[in-house]
């Protein structure tokens, strides 16, 4: 992961910005309607995880620390920034991406039978992905960690631990304002969790060109801001350490590379609200 030479005040300051929203929409959720609040709620969580995947990268500081305590703080309640961080990791330095087997951020499978792969079948329309992906992914998360922390025990208390000490002064903030955690989970977390699913949903193709299978949303747009421009997939992968705000000129000096190309996300919803976006079974599985 990278490490930026000096402080990169764009990302500073957008994390005042989502924090301190974040503060503001939970301590003011009873003056809003659920719609509103779903839609602050969720622009506010899944900005803070692509956050997340600034300071993983390396920003906005030389300190590693520093750019874990600032992206480190669980918003989502149920993702350890240990674990993505590791994961993310093995993501961008496997041999093959998207293969099940050697991408933890993977959504193939290697078979094409069982309850994994039909979950994978249901989630591989943008539909599907939006309704049943939310639930289903942290589920399944839960579920892979359950199982980690009976095979490697140690492992599993050293990112759950910080992890689970974040989660109680988050609650204890709701608990200031007095949000009920059911109304955060469906208001903040899920909504949250589909945002972070919409990018994600074109980002790679088994069957894409290049090393790291990797594709590109155009678009410049609110979602541009939300996502942090990580919708330039194939150009964030060509230049791991470049900064959100540099991401779209560095998608401009290597346009034309062959990746899968999509003119904005109403491109992506038009081909594939209900038609799969590829096969479910990895073509390698």
């Amino acid at each position: 992961m990278k490490r930026t030479t000096g402080i990169e005040w764009p990302t500073l300051a957008l994390a005042v910005a989502i924090y301190g929203g974040w503060m503001a929409v939970t301590a003011a959720h009873a003056l809003l309607p659920v719609p509103l609040l779903m839609l602050a709620g969720g622009w506010f969580l899944g900005w803070h995880g692509s956050l997340q995947h600034e300071t993983i990268h390396g920003h906005p500081t030389r300190y590693r620390p520093v750019n874990d305590l600032i992206g480190g703080v669980p918003l989502s309640l149920w993702l350890p920034y240990g674990v993505y961080r590791r994961t993310h990791v093995a993501h961008h330095r496997s041999a093959e991406p998207t293969h099940p087997r050697l991408d933890p951020e993977s959504r193939y499978v290697a078979t094409g039978a069982g309850w994994t792969a039909w979950v994978a079948r249901v989630r591989s329309t943008l539909v599907g992905q939006m309704i049943v992906g939310p639930v289903a992914s942290i589920v399944l998360f839960l579920a892979d960690e359950a199982a980690r922390a009976w095979r490697q025990p140690a492992a599993f208390a050293r990112e759950w631990g910080p992890h689970l000490i974040g989660v109680a002064l988050v609650l204890a903030w709701l608990r200031v304002v007095d949000l009920p955690i059911l109304t955060y989970l469906s208001c903040f977390v899920l909504p949250g969790q589909a945002a972070s699913l919409l990018r994600g949903y074109a980002e790679h193709r088994a069957d894409a060109p290049g090393p790291s299978r990797a594709a590109t949303v155009v678009s410049r747009g609110p979602l541009a801001l939300l996502f942090l421009n990580n919708n330039l997939h194939a150009a964030h992968h060509a230049d791991p350490g470049a900064p959100w705000y540099r991401l779209p000129a560095v998608e401009a000096r290597r346009h034309g590379r062959g990746e899968p190309r999509y003119r904005g996300y109403r491109d992506v919803i038009r081909r594939f609200a209900f038609h799969a976006h590829d096969a479910v079974r990895h073509p390698r599985g």
